[in-house]
């Protein structure tokens, strides 16, 4: 059994890493989480049925999480604005041979990588599984235990939270205007900034 599980199952190791990564919002947490969802893969495996390991393991992952992380969660983390922007997402999967748009295509990813840790784990964990992990609705309803619909609302809204989060974070980074004031020319005055998981490479 320990040579069929290590033949499917640890090639999805780089999969759940990025999945609890993102979870569980560090690394050193998502070790953990990934260790302990291994040992319960591996105690799982005789029961396992099927040739699509990577959902079956990510459930685990995630099931992993939530047991341990539950208490840290909050009814707003599911919360959402219906008012949300519907802004365009940077296309961060496309490629370029000029080296000015690669650029600024990492620097999109850089973005992408902060908004994205800004939004309610309730999103981001569909966000993950599938922009990067590129799974179907139907796995990351079985993964996430809400029904498809679920899934593509929370998508949806996601979606539009994390272009949301992009925007605000390509503000701040916006040249500030300098205080005009007699004494004080040329100096910037500090704006304030709002608050609002492998991946994207």
């Amino acid at each position: 059994m320990r040579r069929r599980f290590d033949d499917l199952v640890l090639p999805h190791l780089d999969a759940a890493y990025n999945l609890a990564r993102w979870l569980c919002g560090n690394p050193g947490d998502a070790d953990d989480v990934v260790q302990e969802a291994f040992l319960r893969a591996f105690r799982l495996f005789g029961s396992f049925r099927g040739d699509q390991p990577r959902p079956w393991l990510l459930a685990i992952v995630r099931n992993t999480w939530f047991t341990t992380w539950q208490k840290r969660r909050t009814a707003a983390e599911t919360g959402y604005d219906e008012g949300e922007m519907d802004t365009a997402l940077p296309d961060w999967h496309g490629a370029s041979t000029d080296p000015e748009q690669w650029l600024i295509r990492e620097e999109d990813v850089r973005l992408v990588h902060a908004a994205l840790e800004r939004l309610p784990v309730a999103f981001r964990e569909v966000i993950v599984l599938r922009e990067l992990e590129e799974l179907h609705y139907r796995d990351i309803a079985r993964i996430a235990e809400i029904p498809v619909g679920t899934v593509m609302s929370r998508l949806a809204r996601g979606r539009r939270m994390l272009a949301a989060a992009v925007v605000a974070l390509r503000d701040d980074k916006a040249p500030r205007a300098a205080d005009t004031t007699p004494g004080n020319a040329g100096v910037d005055i500090p704006q304030p900034t709002g608050e609002t998981g492998h991946g994207l490479q």
